[in-house]
């Protein structure tokens, strides 16, 4: 691009930024302008850095920043939103990023975007001074399943025993139905159940409840529960935005799991991101492994990862449903105050070990 750029920060309406965020390749929910107001009510201050050339967007990056002690940190969820081969573009870009975040006195400025791990993705952002982070927040490595196909071709996808699976569950009388407000007590004790039971954080009541009002008020997510004779047994919350949808919460209870009432709901999910018109659905982190150490663990060929490991159980399940593995170019920080960064970095890993 040879037309002057210019750059604007948190002066572009709503409907100017979804729209570039939406219809750009690396483009993500965690880059719209909701995800940001959403992030706002727990703690993160949305900077929303534009670059603009011949009248309209470029590059983009909406950045969290949340305020500390000693500073500020800020974080790109799945951003910057940018062609990492224009250099001029991607390099003003983060000029402007930079500039934008000076007044918050910055420790670090932390990036995880949404683009597959390869070699020009990692130099471009160790051109930029970012060094590679063992922090990671969002999951590297997932399964991407393309719901350009029909029902019958994506059923055909699965793992034979997923697809009896989800035919198993609405023949023994399974049930799958939107839930609404009333729905998100229930949905949140099944969240506490199942990070009790396989051993992750979860967020608060709060936190799930303003996801689903704000994004299903937009259309752009449903909270799916599934359901035995007038017991809820396992809940979904999918999203939508830019073709592209996501698994991101889900949870089940620990009762009637031989009528895989997970299976039905994940199934039903799809199908509700089919009708939405999205061309992708991402399954959402599965163990950060190639693929074919995946497989080989499967085939219990050197497991690196056991029935007895965490991830186990959820990579075996989400494996069933077929897709594309996709590892994405991963962590990456950019310490504006390198002591304090090193200093901070080793309580983390010291807390984490602990």
């Amino acid at each position: 691009m040879n037309s002057e750029l210019s750059s604007r920060s948190n002066d572009i309406s709503r409907e100017t930024w979804d729209a570039f965020v939406a219809q750009e390749p690396s483009g993500h929910l965690l880059q719209s302008w909701e995800w940001g107001d959403f992030k706002a009510q727990f703690g993160w201050r949305p900077l929303r850095v534009a670059l603009e050339g011949e009248g309209r967007i470029v590059a983009a990056a909406q950045v969290l920043v949340r305020r500390l002690p000693p500073g500020s940190i800020a974080y790109i969820p799945k951003g910057p939103v940018l062609d990492a081969t224009d250099h001029r573009v991607s390099a003003r870009l983060m000029a402007a990023i930079h500039s934008a975040l000076r007044r918050y006195h910055p420790i670090w400025l932390k990036a995880e975007p949404d683009w597959p791990d390869a070699p020009e993705a990692r130099e471009w952002l160790e051109g930029q001074r970012f060094r590679p982070s063992s922090q990671t927040i969002q999951p590297r490595h997932t399964l991407l399943i393309d719901l350009s196909q029909d029902e019958e071709a994506i059923l055909g996808g699965m793992k034979p025993k997923t697809r009896y699976n989800v035919r198993l569950a609405r023949k023994k009388g399974v049930t799958i139905r939107e839930g609404g407000d009333d729905d998100l007590g229930a949905f949140y004790r099944l969240m506490q159940l199942t990070g009790s039971r396989d051993g992750f954080a979860i967020h608060s009541r709060e936190y799930y409840a303003e996801a689903w009002r704000r994004f299903g008020r937009l259309d752009q997510a449903r909270l799916l529960l599934a359901e035995y004779e007038g017991r809820v047994l396992a809940a979904l919350m999918p999203f939508a935005f830019g073709g592209k949808a996501w698994y991101m919460y889900g949870a089940s209870s620990d009762e009637q799991r031989q009528l895989m009432p997970n299976h039905l709901l994940q199934w039903e999910a799809i199908r509700w991101a089919r009708s939405k018109g999205c061309h992708t659905y991402d399954l959402w982190g599965i163990p950060d492994l190639d693929a074919a150490t995946l497989e080989a663990a499967v085939q219990d060929e050197n497991p690196p990862i056991t029935p007895s490991s965490p991830l186990w159980g959820v990579y075996r399940f989400k494996r069933g449903f077929g897709g594309q593995y996709m590892r994405y170019v991963g962590t990456y920080d950019y310490p504006y105050r390198p002591l304090l960064y090193r200093l901070l970095s080793w309580a983390w890993r010291r807390r984490m070990s602990g």
